[in-house]
């Protein structure tokens, strides 16, 4: 077989099953195991694969509030503020955004007043100029992955 492709297959491969062996891809691939595990090691490397971790429906583990926090924060503060939000356990996503806003952050929470608690306990930070907080109703798709493209023609 050509190497042609191989990354993109072994990662499509993962995202099929994280917990594969290397012996089942190699065959899955039609591979060695020696060529799988340089590739992985090549991809973790270079920071493609990041990590292997469940997946966890938070919904199931007692977090039934899902929330969307749109911030406005003093332009020099945008790093702290982001800092602060990311070291809190329950926010999953931390974005910088162009807009109205500057941060967006999603958060999993037990109930409304946990989510209110930490939302309050976030505007006390003087560096926050206006927020927005929406609670999401319905999460339709969360956390999907997609596979990546593979050019059958090589």
């Amino acid at each position: 077989m050509t190497y042609e492709n191989l990354d993109a297959k072994l990662v499509n491969s993962l995202l099929g099953d994280g917990r594969a062996s290397l012996r089942s891809l190699a065959e899955e691939l039609d591979v060695s195991v020696t060529t799988v595990s340089n590739h992985l090691s090549t991809l973790e490397d270079e920071g493609v694969i990041r990590g292997y971790t469940p997946r966890v429906d938070y919904g199931a583990a007692g977090f039934d509030v899902t929330a969307v926090i749109q911030l406005q924060v003093e332009g020099n503060a945008l790093p702290d503020v982001t800092e602060t939000l990311r070291d809190h356990r329950q926010m999953t996503s931390v974005y910088e955004v162009t807009g109205d806003y500057d941060v967006i952050a999603i958060g999993k929470f037990e109930d409304t007043d946990g989510m209110n608690d930490q939302i309050k306990q976030l505007l006390t930070d003087p560096d926050i100029k206006a927020s927005n907080t929406s609670v999401v109703l319905n999460a339709v798709s969360e956390n999907e992955q997609f596979d990546l493209e593979v050019d059958e023609n090589e």
